[in-house]
C-alpha cells in the first residue's frame, strides 16, 4: 500500500490487490459484489439502478454508520475490460474517477484517481476522502480473498 497522493484538485490512491486484473474488474462490473465493498468503513449501500457500460447510469444511496443517507449519482463515461474505468460523479461534491488495473505478475496495481470540479470542492473533501479511499481499498481487497 503506498500513502495517497493529492494535489491542488486531485487525489490519487494506489494499492498492489492479490488477484488478477480481470478479478478486479469484476468487483465492479457485478452489482452484488460492488454494494459489498463501495465506501468507507462502516457504511453500506442501496443501488437503485446499474447501468455498467459507457453512459449507463449508478444511482444508489450510501447509508452513513451515524444514520445519515448520501445520495450519489454516477455517470459511467468509459468502460474497458479489464483495465480502466473512468466515471463522473454528478451529484455533489463533483468530480471524475478514473480507476485502472495493471497486471503486474498476477497481482493487480490497482490506482483510483480523483479529479474534482474546483479547488473550492476539493478543499471541503481533501480532510477525509484520501482515507475513504484506502478503506475502500481495504473492503475490496476482503471481497476479492473471498471471491477467488
Amino acid at each position: 500500500m503506498s500513502a495517497p497522493h493529492t494535489s491542488d484538485r486531485e487525489v490519487v490512491n494506489t494499492r498492489i490487490l492479490n488477484a488478477l486484473p480481470a478479478q478486479v474488474f469484476q468487483a465492479w462490473a457485478d452489482p452484488k459484489l460492488l454494494t459489498q465493498w463501495w465506501g468507507p468503513n462502516g457504511f453500506t449501500s442501496t443501488f437503485h439502478k446499474f447501468e455498467f457500460e459507457p453512459g449507463g447510469k449508478l444511482s444508489f444511496i450510501l447509508h452513513g454508520p451515524n444514520g445519515a443517507d448520501y445520495q450519489n449519482e454516477i455517470e459511467f463515461v468509459e468502460v474497458k475490460r479489464p483495465g480502466r474505468i473512468v466515471l463522473q460523479h454528478v451529484s455533489h461534491p463533483k468530480f471524475q474517477a478514473t480507476v485502472t488495473y495493471e497486471d503486474i505478475g498476477g497481482k493487480t496495481k490497482a490506482t483510483f484517481r480523483q479529479l474534482f470540479e474546483t479547488v473550492g470542492v476539493f478543499d471541503k473533501v481533501k480532510g477525509f476522502v484520501p482515507k475513504a479511499n484506502e478503506e475502500n481499498f481495504d473492503r475490496l481487497e476482503t471481497v476479492l480473498a473471498k471471491n477467488k
